[in-house]
This record gives structure tokens, C-alpha cells and sequence, in this order.
């Protein structure tokens, strides 16, 4: 499985306190070393047009959204609980071509 990281991923993450993105940044490791673990407390986004968008629970009150499929899991956004779902909710995923140098 690929681990990606999008660019709305580390915008969010920049938007939090410094604990906040020590913890998520730790979640974010553990997902790519292992993310089928059963530590990790994954949930469908209700309301998202993807149905391949999940929250994964980062402590009590933080939430990671992360699209998923059979060949990739992709951190997308960061926030506190009721934010975050709301991003999946309208952010499309879309594939951003790294420039050739």
C-alpha cells in the first residue's frame, strides 16, 4: 500500500498548536507503518461524496481525515472533532503532478 500526504494535509497540520501536531504527526507514523493496526479507530465520513474518506481519531478531541483504498491511504486534513468531517465533505481529490526539473 502507498502512503501519500497531501498538500491540504500540512496545511491543516500548520493551523494547530505544537502537542496537537506532535500527536498527529505520531498517528500519522503508526498509519504508515502499519494501517490495518487495531489501535487505530477508523470511521466512515457520513457525508462525504467519496466514500473511500474515513476519520481516524487522533486523542479525544483531534481527527484525521485520510482517503483509502486497496492501493493507497492518503492523510488529506487535520482538525479538532467537528471540523474535520466537514472537509470530506467537499474537498474532491485530485492528482497534483510534481514538476519536472
Amino acid at each position: 500500500m502507498n502512503f501519500l500526504i497531501s498538500d491540504t494535509f500540512t496545511d491543516s497540520l500548520a493551523r494547530l498548536t505544537g502537542d496537537e501536531q506532535k500527536a498527529i504527526k505520531t498517528t500519522a507514523f503508526d498509519l504508515q507503518l502499519n494501517p490495518i493496526s487495531s489501535g487505530m479507530s477508523f470511521h466512515k465520513v457520513a457525508k462525504a461524496k467519496d466514500k473511500n474518506f474515513w476519520s481516524v481519531r487522533v486523542g479525544s478531541y483531534i481527527r484525521l481525515i485520510v482517503h483509502k483504498s486497496d492501493a493507497s491511504l492518503l492523510p488529506c486534513y487535520v482538525d479538532h472533532h467537528d471540523k474535520a468531517p466537514s472537509a470530506a465533505s467537499w474537498k474532491p481529490i485530485r492528482r497534483r503532478v510534481p514538476p519536472s526539473w
